[in-house]
């Protein structure tokens, strides 16, 4: 059965890119979400890791969880993470896995990418690297990675269901994936699933937890778990870890 997508994608896909150009380029504005080294703070980064990073590599980060609680990635992975944004994650994940291994960030926005680039360059980072894409479609080989990883993106995304697949298509047989977005009590209702307002204010393309585990079965992954849920600014948020078999 072909995914209901009950908004105009190119629509949401616009206002997306305009809300995170904000967030890329005005990052100590007032904005109704917290970001940068407060949000990481209280979503249980380590405090030595963020605090090892410059303000740039910090400051646009507007995640919904801490996708490194699960103990990976480890030394010598291969990280996709998609929906990068400024690239803390990637920055985060680069310190994880050394310079054995190698994180790729995939974004939609420009002055996002443009941002994650110049801190890569700035910290001297050869195996970071930024690559312009959609989720639903990868700009990545087949097989690369050992880890995928995305925080509060997914939430965003129209087609799930191709965004999962296309996480499967990427990793490595085995490998796994961690990510962390919205999870809401119960459906949300039909009319405020057309709304792009709703959608980029983290409400109108949220699922609850049975769905998202559903999203990922057909996708292909096995050994799923829910991490615990996060309420940190009076949303529900939570981590999920699959595995590529």
């Amino acid at each position: 059965m072909a995914e209901l997508i009950p908004v105009d994608v190119e629509a949401l896909r616009a206002d997306v890119r305009k809300k995170y150009r904000e967030v890329a380029l005005l990052p100590n504005a007032s904005y109704h979400f917290h970001t940068g080294r407060e949000l990481a703070a209280m979503l249980g980064y380590e405090a030595d890791v963020v605090d090892s990073l410059p303000d740039r590599a910090v400051e646009s980060f507007s995640g919904v969880g801490n996708p490194f609680s699960r103990q990976v990635p480890q030394r010598g992975d291969r990280v996709v993470d998609l929906g990068s944004g400024g690239g803390f994650d990637c920055f985060v994940a680069a310190g994880r896995v050394g310079a054995e291994g190698a994180v790729l960030g995939v974004d939609m926005t420009p002055e996002m990418l443009a941002k994650a680039k110049g801190t890569a360059a700035a910290l001297g980072l050869d195996n970071v690297e930024f690559r312009d894409g959609l989720l639903e479609e990868l700009p990545v080989e087949d097989g690369w990675a050992d880890v995928v990883i995305s925080n509060g993106v997914i939430n965003l995304c129209a087609h799930k269901a191709a965004v999962f697949a296309q996480a499967f298509r990427v990793l490595r047989p085995g490998g796994t994936m961690v990510f962390a977005d919205i999870a809401n009590g119960r459906p949300v209702p039909d009319a405020a699933t057309c709304e792009i307002d709703l959608w980029t204010g983290c409400i109108g393309g949220s699922k609850p937890l049975d769905a998202w585990k559903q999203l990922l079965d057909t996708a292909g992954f096995a050994d799923i778990e829910v991490g615990p849920p996060i309420d940190a600014f009076g949303g529900s948020g939570g981590e999920e870890h699959a595995r590529d078999y």
